[in-house]
């Protein structure tokens, strides 16, 4: 089976996540929505999607993929994941960002953390991290579990 995982990050914590997930499936396909040659979809049995959450939303990239492929996905062995540092929102973040069709053709949903990096972010996201999750110095939040076990779901 061709799997191709597609990720919109900001930050780098979807590529991150979207890494580890694809170590765990042989012959797996990255590729960053932020580039424009996406590799033919009807070459690949499986898609995994995913994309960091800020504010509450996807990244734009993920929504534009989204909203022009969201029949061929449909079609396809198809996972979702989202990247963020608060996993208490987890089913409101899903929800709110894929459609109810997209959700019930998904064979796996996954929240598998973030990373916070404070080089990477502005002052204003270095305060609103701070206010949220109290977090001020470097932070990976990834959760290898999830990845392990939303890996494991696509799989079989």
């Amino acid at each position: 089976m061709k799997t191709l995982i597609l990720y919109a990050t900001k930050h780098g914590a979807a590529r991150e996540a979207a890494q580890r997930i694809a170590k765990r499936i042989p012959g797996a396909v990255l590729h960053d929505l932020k580039q424009s040659d996406i590799p033919a979809l009807a070459d690949f049995d499986c898609m995994i999607l995913g994309s960091s959450i800020y504010v509450g939303s996807v990244r734009k990239e993920a929504k534009v993929f989204l909203a022009k492929n969201s029949d061929t996905l449909k079609k396809k062995k198809l996972g979702l994941f989202l990247c963020g540092l608060q996993s208490d929102e987890e089913k409101q973040f899903f929800a709110s960002n894929f459609s109810p069709d997209i959700l019930a053709a998904a064979k796996a949903t996954s929240f598998l953390g973030g990373i916070f990096d404070p080089k990477k972010a502005g002052f204003m996201e270095r305060l609103t991290i701070k206010a949220v999750t109290k977090l001020t110095d470097y932070a990976d939040k990834i959760d290898n579990v999830q990845i392990e076990r939303f890996t494991e779901e696509m799989k079989s």
